[in-house]
């Protein structure tokens, strides 16, 4: 299994994990979180998920859940020759960031994981249609769904391979949440976010200390100026954002 794996230079590298239907570097350098951890003085490790971008991209969805998406991660660690990494994830991200954990736990310092609750969105949202969606443009995820405007602009991007991405909300959808962790966690989530359904609950199962953004929906949420505020210092990175 190819990793595509961007790796940007300095000291104590993050690595970084997107979510669903996205790449490395539309979510964490488009964002800022590159940039910003590279003024507090951090590298950082982008990889780009199996079934996304530049990796290889299964269409079977017995090739996706958040374990194996989990060894992808571990053996980009091997091969980077980084034995502890502090790690941040969103969305999708964020659950295989903590099956990382769960995998390998002396390989993770401190965890920052945003953007989920307690509730598994493609079963809540439908597999059906959720693949409906990636597969045919003129069907539309209902509106209240917070994966509608993700999946539209989505179907007008170039190169997305969406029979894996259909593989991978299918493969995803079968397994249970791995809402533990055994290392420092924060959750961060924003207050217009449905997504984040039962973000106290999850904290708690997480022991995670849980940072609430007002007014900031999924997408927002990603990009607040407050999520790496809160997120550097606890990384041991205490240098405001500017």
């Amino acid at each position: 299994m190819h990793i595509h794996v961007e790796r940007h230079p300095g000291p104590d590298p993050v690595l970084l994990v997107h979510g669903f239907a996205t790449t490395g570097a539309l979510t964490w350098e488009a964002t800022g979180w590159v940039r910003a951890l590279a003024e507090a003085g951090r590298g950082a490790i982008v990889p780009d998920l199996r079934g996304h971008g530049a990796s290889d991209a299964p269409h079977d969805p017995d090739a996706y859940s958040p374990e194996l998406l989990a060894q992808d991660l571990l053996a980009v660690l091997d091969v980077n020759g980084n034995e502890r990494v502090d790690v941040v994830g969103y969305s999708m991200g964020s659950w295989v960031s903590l099956a990382l954990v769960a995998l390998a736990p002396s390989r993770v310092r401190r965890l920052v994981v945003g953007g989920v609750g307690t509730v598994e969105q493609f079963g809540h949202w439908g597999v059906s249609a959720v693949q409906a969606a990636l597969r045919d443009a003129s069907t539309e995820l209902d509106a209240d769904s917070p994966l509608a405007p993700l999946l539209a602009s989505l179907r007008q991007a170039p190169g997305v391979d969406r029979e894996a991405l259909a593989a991978c909300s299918a493969g995803m959808a079968v397994h249970p949440l791995p809402l533990s962790s055994s290392v420092p966690t924060m959750l961060v989530v924003g207050e217009a976010d449905p997504v984040t359904e039962g973000a106290e609950e999850a904290a708690r199962l997480l022991g995670a200390q849980l940072v609430v953004l007002p007014r900031r929906n999924h997408v927002t949420t990603l990009s607040a100026r407050a999520f790496k505020q809160a997120a550097l210092p606890f990384l041991g990175a205490p240098i405001p954002v500017s």
